[in-house]
Order: structure tokens, then C-alpha cells, then sequence
């Protein structure tokens, strides 16, 4: 694939990536929570659900997308219904700091699934592989090559713009250290993260 053609790729991506919506919502969410390194399965997964969109555009499934709609809804739904969970598991997280110590995390497994629905139910991913890239991309001329070249330089454009928002939140949480400043975080990304569920189950 021409390295314009990636360019104007990667510009888009990093424009619909990196303003602030539920995915993002989310990842600042779980990182003000429970930290960089518990958060990794999280970022995987979603950068896995981004993958699996672009996928679905190169290989002519906006057809399917659509014939299976409902099981898109109720995907998208079951997300929503386990980011509310999540959201009310910070809301009354403790917030007894030991040694400057701060919430811990889940399991990675709980971490992965919740980074793939946020991803595959979030309509502002999915208008943007399904609806927007084949006006950026010519999607017919798309070998098996060229969509290598893609998901690389999606992974890349995400990698550089989720650790950005992660790094961030990272700098926030570390000026967490008493019991008031804790609440407030907890009580901040469960309010983000119902934030998240609301802009998805209404979109």
C-alpha cells in the first residue's frame, strides 16, 4: 500500500482515536483504578476489538454487520450493562491507603473482557471501520499485504495514543495519597466510566 495512503490512514485514526469518548473514558477510568500495569489486558483487548473492526471493513463484512444487527445491540448492551458494574465496584471501592499503596487491580482475564466490549460495542469505532475508512481507503484494492500494513499501522497509532491518555492518568493517580484524594478518584472514574456505558447504550 502506498505510504500516502497509510498517512492519510494513520492522520484519521489518530483524530478518531484520541478524542475523548468512551473508550477513552474507560482506559483513564480503570487507570486512575487500579494502575498502568494492571491495565495492559485492558489496552490489549482493546486494541485487538480495533483490529478485528478494521478486519471486518477489509474483508466486505459491513454487510454482515448490519444482516446481524441485533447481535451487535445486545453486545453492545451486555458492555454497557458490565462497565455499570464496574463503575459501581469503584464507586465503593475502599479507600484506605497503606504505605501510599492505592486500589489494586482484577484479574487480567476480567480486564481483557471488559477492553473487548467497550472496543466492540462502541459505536464510534465501529462508524469509523464500517462507514468512515472506505472513503479513506480504497477497501477493493486491499490485498492480504496491504491489510497487514494497516493493522500494524493501527496498533501503532493506538499504541502512541492510548499511552499518552494512560500516562496521564498515571500522573494523576500518583498524587493520590490520602484517604479523601483516593475517594475521589474512585468516586471520578466510576462516575467516567457510567459516563462511558451511557454514551454507548445511547448512541
Amino acid at each position: 500500500m502506498a505510504l500516502s495512503g497509510l498517512l492519510v490512514f494513520a492522520l484519521a485514526l489518530i483524530v478518531a482515536a484520541g478524542s475523548p469518548g468512551p473508550s477513552i473514558a474507560a482506559l483513564v477510568a480503570r487507570v486512575l483504578t487500579n494502575g498502568f500495569r494492571d491495565v495492559l489486558p485492558f489496552l490489549a483487548a482493546m486494541w485487538l476489538g480495533e483490529a478485528l473492526w478494521l478486519t471486518c471493513a477489509v474483508a466486505g463484512l459491513a454487510v454482515v454487520a448490519h444482516a446481524f444487527a441485533l447481535v451487535f445491540i445486545a453486545l453492545k448492551f451486555a458492555g454497557v450493562a458490565y462497565l455499570l458494574y464496574l463503575a459501581w465496584k469503584m464507586w465503593f471501592a475502599p479507600t484506605t491507603v497503606h504505605q501510599s499503596a492505592l486500589p489494586g487491580g482484577q484479574s487480567p482475564w476480567r480486564m481483557f473482557v471488559a477492553g473487548l466490549m467497550v472496543t466492540l460495542g462502541n459505536p464510534k469505532i465501529m462508524v469509523f471501520y464500517l462507514a468512515l475508512l472506505p472513503t479513506i481507503v480504497d477497501l477493493s484494492r486491499v490485498g492480504t499485504l496491504a491489510w497487514l500494513e494497516l493493522t500494524l499501522t493501527t496498533f501503532a497509532v493506538l499504541l502512541s495514543v492510548d499511552f499518552v491518555w494512560a500516562l496521564a492518568a498515571v500522573k494523576a493517580r500518583a498524587l493520590l495519597r490520602s484517604r479523601r484524594a483516593v475517594k475521589i478518584a474512585n468516586r471520578t472514574s466510576a462516575t467516567m466510566m457510567a459516563g462511558a456505558a451511557a454514551a454507548i447504550a445511547t448512541r
